[in-house]
């Protein structure tokens, strides 16, 4: 599968919408939503996964109903000369992280942390300092959130 961008119409855009929007939605629904006929819409899903644009599926959670109620992001800054792909492993044994992205800048690292409290949030910060690759962080605890429903894709 080559990096190239794929080619794309109006329809395949209005098909990736439908299914950001909900991703449990029927091919006959999104069909008449885009005036295709099912086995049309899937042969086109399916191209769609074939050359990668769909990556997968996903789930959204209320981590909140779950005990991790306190959200919060983290910047990591590494000694310089610390390759992107020890960065990168920071996160395996680190449960509480559900997402790390490397940045360009400063710093190299975010990382998006949930845990159920803010002693859960400080033994987080504090592992990950203690690792010895870490050589700063500043913590931003999230007090609330929006999610783009309708991400224009």
């Amino acid at each position: 599968m080559s990096n190239a961008p794929a080619s794309v119409d109006a329809i395949d855009r209005r098909i990736l919408e439908l299914l950001h929007q909900d991703a449990r939605r029927t091919f006959g629904d999104i069909g008449q939503r885009v005036g295709l006929s099912a086995p049309a819409v899937k042969r086109r899903v399916d191209r769609l996964e074939n050359v990668g644009i769909i990556l997968g599926y996903s789930t959204r959670v209320d981590y909140a109903r779950l005990g991790e109620s306190l959200e919060a992001f983290v910047e990591l800054r590494f000694a310089g000369s610390t390759r992107v792909d020890d960065i990168e492993g920071i996160a395996v044994d680190v449960p509480e992280i559900k997402e790390l992205f490397t940045v360009a800048g400063d710093p190299d690292a975010l990382a998006r942390i949930r845990v159920r409290d803010v002693q859960g949030l400080k033994a987080v910060v504090d592992q990950l300092r203690a690792g010895g690759k870490v050589t700063g962080t500043k913590t931003m605890m999230v007090l609330g959130s929006s999610i783009r429903d309708h991400a224009s894709v």
